[in-house]
């Protein structure tokens, strides 16, 4: 195609607004084209928060309202508000790749109806609840080079798996990973109410996000494991979240098949950020969590943080930005797979 990739998005909360600018704030912005949004937010909410969010800062461009549209950087954007996939027009927008960020999908049947509406490709901003439900699972820099281009359902699985995979799966080459436990700290999220609600079935997330921390239920292990097979039996993990509005940790505990340093380790970790660029790094600097708002790596790793006891025990600690890293891979994940599908349509003509 000699025209831009043009995009839609499905669910326009934190992630898919993140999405959207992370696109205007990156080189990408002249390979995608953001043709259709919907929401169903009034409009006027929309424009709003696309220019001013309380995390991430104003919009580092122009975005005003037209009619049924924003208006971003001078392009227009159409916009619907509907809440179903069948009750908007994705052919007539012309959309190559649907990036389904709402949340509310995720097994075969719910998304094959974005398919059957109309749009050819569908990304989706969580894991699936099975692997039989999406076409690949998707963690960047770990095996995205097995995108084919004939795919037609997606799964970018989560935050917190983009941010372990490539971790465990450097330790695991290098050391043998014999047992992992995952602790995630994570920044509260919307199915948590500002203040006690009957907001959730699970009735810790009832209570006050801003006033407790709050164990939560978590598939993350499930998760590494369908990346990482290899590591099948061996992971186990749990989430809390906490009184922050963005960025994340998970505090792993290890088990490593030999005995290694602190040094031997960091060494190890610094060497692996440089075949992994731009999506880890390491700092040894005394930070706090506010550091990394904004951050597009996978994940950071505090170096001065790691810790051995012996019989090959180890504790490392990763920082990540759950919205900004997150809506990064999207994009770049969105790149290699246009990639494959493009090549695919024009050996075809």
């Amino acid at each position: 195609m000699s025209r831009p990739l043009r995009l839609a998005i499905n669910g326009y909360g934190r992630i898919g607004r993140c999405v959207l600018r992370a696109l205007y704030e990156s080189p990408l912005k002249d390979v995608f084209q953001v043709v259709a949004i919907n929401e169903p937010a009034d409009l006027a909410s929309m424009a709003y928060l696309s220019q001013f969010d309380s995390t991430h800062g104003v919009f580092p461009g122009t975005v005003q309202q037209g009619p049924g549209s924003l208006v971003v950087n001078g392009r227009s954007i159409h916009v619907s508000h509907a809440t179903e996939p069948e009750a908007v027009d994705w052919r007539a927008a012309g959309v190559d790749l649907l990036l389904e960020c709402s949340g509310h999908y995720s097994s075969r049947g719910q998304l094959q109806r974005f398919i059957d509406a109309g749009c050819p490709r569908v990304l989706v901003s969580q894991p699936s609840n099975s692997a039989q439900d999406v076409d690949y699972t998707v963690v960047y820099g770990i095996n995205h080079t097995g995108l084919t281009g004939q795919e037609t359902i997606v799964s970018n699985a989560s935050c917190t798996t983009n941010a372990i995979v490539p971790v465990l799966s450097e330790l695991d080459a290098a050391f043998g990973v014999g047992h992992a436990f995952l602790t995630t700290l994570h920044s509260v999220m919307n199915d948590q109410p500002m203040i006690d609600g009957y907001h959730h079935s699970d009735l810790r997330r009832t209570r006050s996000a801003m006033q407790s921390i709050v164990p939560v239920a978590t598939g993350l292990a499930q998760g590494v494991e369908r990346l990482l097979p290899q590591l099948k039996g061996k992971v186990q993990a749990k989430a809390i979240r906490v009184p922050i509005l963005n960025v994340s940790a998970i505090d792993l505990m290890v088990k490593l098949d030999s005995d290694v340093s602190v040094q031997k380790l960091n060494d190890m970790l610094i060497s692996a950020t440089r075949r992994y660029p731009g999506l880890l790094a390491y700092s040894d600097h005394p930070h706090a969590s506010i550091d990394f708002n904004h951050n597009p790596h996978s994940a950071i790793i505090d170096i001065s943080q790691t810790r051995t006891n012996g019989d090959g025990f180890a504790n490392l600690f990763i920082w990540f930005d759950n919205e900004w890293g997150f809506a990064n891979r999207m994009l770049d994940v969105a790149q290699v797979w246009s990639t494959r599908f493009q090549a695919l349509q024009a050996d075809a003509v």
